[in-house]
């Protein structure tokens, strides 16, 4: 670069922070190093494809950072870049892809710092180095605040999905009594305009649903006559919510139990009210609602595939938009629920496994409802079955059918295990008597082994079938562990062997990790913690929950816990799934999936990280105590 561009470059770096701050030496560099981009209006300047990310340095113009993604929640965006101002920091700190696409509002010249000019930079120039550091964790929370409004921000009668349900509360709810007519009901719901009707007792608690749906499979189709009482023909129990839940978590069940009406009850379980999926979906341009019948509408494997892709790119744009890891892990493992139930309804086409009673098992975090963006099949089959006879020729059926679900779920994008935890392996494809050996086998003899398998294992629900034979087995596992406190001392004293990465003097202590060094593991150190803790509290006191916060909160309410703060708990458990699912986003190298550099943090994120330690070392605690370890 000659004098007579170096100069006003010199004076234009110097109105602007950290360049006014450097030493003239690293400033020198700096402008040795820069080269000059012009940008048209309207085209881009960085992607995420571009590896490594250079640095930015804005001249003149303004340049624009929106959302990458083919599935955008906000038309607006994210915010904009002026002169002075650089991007994308973080992403050429961390040598990793930018998140957003920057693009010239107008006629834009801009700057280019190779990234290795960037790394030699932050060596050289402590200033520099000062203000990546101490300016980046603020630049991200302006934009994720900025994103926040925009996803909240709706016309002032519409709620936003974080909303209670008391929002839909009227005090008009149309309800009926057990013993209306059918016709009176179905006169009902049409002068009020409702879809649906609740039936409800003399207390006021809801013994039924009746929507349109029902009218016309239960009565107008099979010629139900009318005259008879709507008891005959409505949906019992109801699926019901309580009003402290949120329009999310309304959402969230109806995709998971493929409903469209939820009642809402109040404390005392009377009704309160009922959201259907319309108003639901009134609120929000995006709902469960399309998701689902995009992955329902799938005719075959090859389709369903390319939902499964799309659904991967809406909730990792959500994770940028500012879901909490809470939902987010919900939303994750609702959609992976059904992506799941399709893939065997497509299977069920070509095996004829009517008339047995059988159900697919989820175990391990999608048994917990936990899942994140990496995750492998962890999955079995249950059936019943009359004589010893039957069950091997049930078990070889179930296993050729298993095998084209799994296969199946790999090309959907869920990786096949690579412990082979999966129901077409006849280990793990049992009758109900078979799970009961195998878990009473475990329990007797803790073995290394029996315990790696009671946290795989211990943690299931069903995805598919007869529910009823996983809510057995489950009573009989909770009868059996109440009083196995060997198996319990042992799984106790496992747990608490993966300790919180805490120092004494340092902040944080790191593992032995070669290929990552001075890195946490916040899968193995961070949440497994917290969930190993509520498996052993869960199974020691009868706790029928499988997902690590239920367990907690349930404990909470049996005063397992003593004054220990249970929503910090729950909080610290939640802000390291976030980290998690954030590294995950990023596309972090493999096997580095679930780590983090605690340096690479803003230092409000690596206070919180400690806390949330402290939270799980908590948990970890009260084991040592009941057990005394």
């Amino acid at each position: 670069m000659n004098a007579e561009s170096r100069e006003p470059l010199l004076a234009f770096l110097r109105q602007h922070a950290p360049y006014r701050d450097m030493g003239a030496f690293a400033l020198d560099a700096l402008v040795s190093s820069l080269a000059p981009v012009e940008v048209a209006g309207g085209h881009f300047i960085l992607t995420p494809s571009d590896m490594p990310p250079d640095l930015f340095i804005i001249e003149s113009g303004k340049v624009q950072a929106r959302l990458a993604g083919d599935v955008t929640l906000t038309d607006q965006p994210l915010y904009d870049l002026l002169p002075g101002q650089s991007f994308p920091l973080a992403a050429v700190a961390a040598r990793r892809p930018a998140i957003n696409v920057y693009s010239a509002v107008d006629d834009v010249k801009v700057w280019r710092l190779a990234s290795a000019d960037f790394s030699a930079l932050l060596l050289s120039s402590c200033e520099f180095n000062r203000f990546v550091l101490d300016h980046v964790a603020g630049l991200l929370h302006e934009a994720r605040n900025q994103i926040e409004v925009q996803f909240g921000q709706r016309n002032a009668d519409q709620q936003t999905l974080n909303s209670q349900l008391t929002a839909f509360l009227r005090s008009n709810v149309v309800r009926v009594a057990p013993t209306t007519a059918i016709r009176e009901a179905m006169e009902t719901m049409v002068k009020a305009k409702v879809g649906s009707v609740v039936v409800a007792d003399d207390a006021g608690k809801p013994v039924g649903i009746f929507t349109q749906s029902d009218a016309l499979r239960r009565v107008v189709v099979p010629g139900h006559p009318v005259t008879a009482p709507i008891a005959e023909v409505m949906t019992a129990p109801p699926a019901t919510i309580s009003t402290h839940a949120t329009a999310y978590d309304a959402m969230l069940a109806m995709a998971m139990q493929r409903i469209r009406h939820l009642v809402i009850v109040d404390a005392e379980e009377r009704i309160a009210g009922v959201v259907s999926e319309r108003d639901l979906f009134a609120m929000q341009r995006i709902g469960l609602r399309n998701v689902r019948k995009v992955i329902e509408g799938a005719a075959d494997i090859e389709a369903l595939a390319r939902a499964a892709g799309d659904v991967r790119r809406l909730c990792l744009n959500m994770l940028g938009q500012g879901v909490n890891a809470e939902k987010l892990t919900q939303f994750i493992s609702g959609l992976n629920d059904s992506l799941t139930r399709r893939v065997i309804e497509i299977c069920l086409e070509r095996h004829d496994l009517r008339d047995i009673n059988w159900a697919w098992l989820a175990f391990g975090s999608e048994g917990r409802d936990e899942q994140t963006f990496s995750t492998d099949q962890d999955n079995g089959i249950i059936f019943a079955c009359v004589s010893d006879a039957d069950r091997e020729a049930l078990r070889l059926r179930f296993l050729d059918f298993a095998r084209e679900v799994n296969e199946g779920l790999a090309r959907c994008g869920f990786p096949l295990c690579k412990g082979n935890i999966m129901a077409s392996n006849p280990l793990w494809c049992l009758s109900a008597d078979e799970w009961q050996e195998r878990f009473t086998q475990w329990i007797r003899v803790p073995e290394p082994e029996a315990l790696l398998n009671a946290t795989i294992f211990f943690d299931f629900r069903t995805l598919y079938g007869d529910e009823a034979l996983a809510r057995e087995l489950r009573s009989w596992l909770l009868d059996m562990t109440a009083g196995a406190k060997l198996f319990l001392r042992f799984m106790a004293e496992n747990a608490v062997k993966a300790a919180p990465p805490l120092g004494m003097i340092r902040d944080f202590v790191f593992d032995n990790n070669a290929e990552f060094p001075h890195t946490l593991d916040l899968k193995a150190f961070g949440a497994r913690p917290f969930v190993d803790a509520a498996r052993i509290i869960a199974l020691s006191h009868g706790i029928p929950h499988s997902s690590t916060v239920e367990r907690l909160r349930a404990a909470d309410e049996k005063n397992l816990l003593g004054n220990d703060d249970i929503e910090a708990m729950i909080e610290g458990f939640f802000f390291i799934q976030q980290l998690r699912l954030a590294n995950q986003r990023a596309g972090t190298l493999p096997g580095a999936e679930n780590r983090v550099n605690p340096d690479k943090l803003n230092e409000l994120d690596r206070q919180v990280l400690k806390e949330a330690f402290k939270q799980s070392k908590r948990l970890q605690s009260r084991l040592q105590l009941e057990y005394r370890l």
